[in-house]
C-alpha cells in the first residue's frame, strides 16, 4: 500500500516519540511535533488506523503496529543515510542536513537506498550519532551515556547528540565539539553543574549542564 509524505511523517514522529516510552503516545504530543491542531492530528490518526499502521483509540493515545513501525523505520533509514551522504560526500555541515534529508527521505526506490547504503560502506550511525536501521529494519545497538552523568577525571569520546536542532549543533561547532572528539571531565561546578572539559587534550572549556546532558558519549 502506497504512503503519502504526510502519512510517512506522522509514522516517523510517532516512532520518534515511542523511542523514549512504553506508553501510548498522546494526540497532543503528536500535535506539538507536527505543529498541527489536535483535531487535524486526530483525523490523520484515524486514517492511519484504518490502514492498519497504528492502533488508535480516542483519549487513549496511539501506538504503531508492526507494519507501521516497518514503514517508520524505512523512512528513518533513508533520512539518516541521506544525512551521511550530504556530510561525507557533499561537504555539508552537520547542522545543515536535516531539512534536506526531510525531503530526500520520501524517495520510494528501495534499490536506490540500498545502493546508497553500499556506496557509503554501510554506516551504522548518522552525522549526529543516531543509529541507522539496516534494510531489514534492525537498528545497531549503541550504548551511550550523557556527558552530564560523568564524574570528574573521566575520559570519554563524543558519540552523538540527544538534540539535533541546528542551533544546538552550531553551538557545538563553535566549541569545537564534534563526533569522535576525545573529552576529559576536569571539573564539575557544584552550584550549577556546569562542566570543565578538555577537548582532544587541548585547553579546557566550561559547558553548561544543559549542553552536557544533550551530548552522548562512551567511556574511553
Amino acid at each position: 500500500m502506497a504512503t503519502s509524505f504526510a502519512e510517512e511523517n506522522y509514522l516517523k514522529i510517532i516512532y520518534r516519540l515511542s523511542e523514549s516510552t512504553l506508553e501510548d503516545i498522546s494526540t497532543n504530543a503528536v500535535a506539538e511535533l507536527t505543529q498541527t491542531k489536535a483535531a487535524s492530528v486526530t483525523d490523520m490518526l484515524r486514517k492511519l488506523a484504518e490502514k492498519g499502521w497504528v492502533n488508535y483509540q480516542k483519549y487513549q493515545g496511539v501506538r504503531l503496529t508492526e507494519e507501521g513501525e516497518k514503514i517508520a523505520l524505512s523512512v528513518v533509514r533513508k533520512h539518516r543515510l541521506w544525512e551521511v551522504f550530504l556530510v561525507d560526500k557533499m561537504g555539508f555541515n552537520w547542522d545543515e542536513v536535516h531539512e534536506i534529508a526531510e525531503q530526500l527521505e520520501h524517495i520510494e526506490s528501495e534499490a536506490l537506498i540500498n545502493k546508497l547504503d553500499e556506496f557509503l560502506n554501510f554506516p551504522k550511525i548518522d552525522p549526529h550519532g543516531d543509529p541507522i536501521p539496516n534494510k531489514e529494519g534492525i537498528l545497531p545497538e549503541l550504548s551511550y551515556v550523557h556527558l552530564s552523568d560523568l564524574k570528574e577525571n573521566k575520559a570519554c569520546v563524543l558519540m552523538g547528540v540527544a538534540k539535533d536542532s541546528a542551533v544546538f549543533l552550531q553551538l557545538l561547532t563553535r566549541l569545537n565539539l564534534s563526533l569522535g572528539a576525545k573529552l576529559m571531565v576536569k571539573e564539575i561546578n557544584p552550584f550549577d553543574r556546569s562542566i570543565s572539559v578538555s577537548i582532544n587534550d587541548s585547553e579546557s572549556i566550561f559547558i553548561s549542564h544543559e549542553v552536557a546532558k544533550n551530548i552522548l558519549i562512551k567511556l574511553g
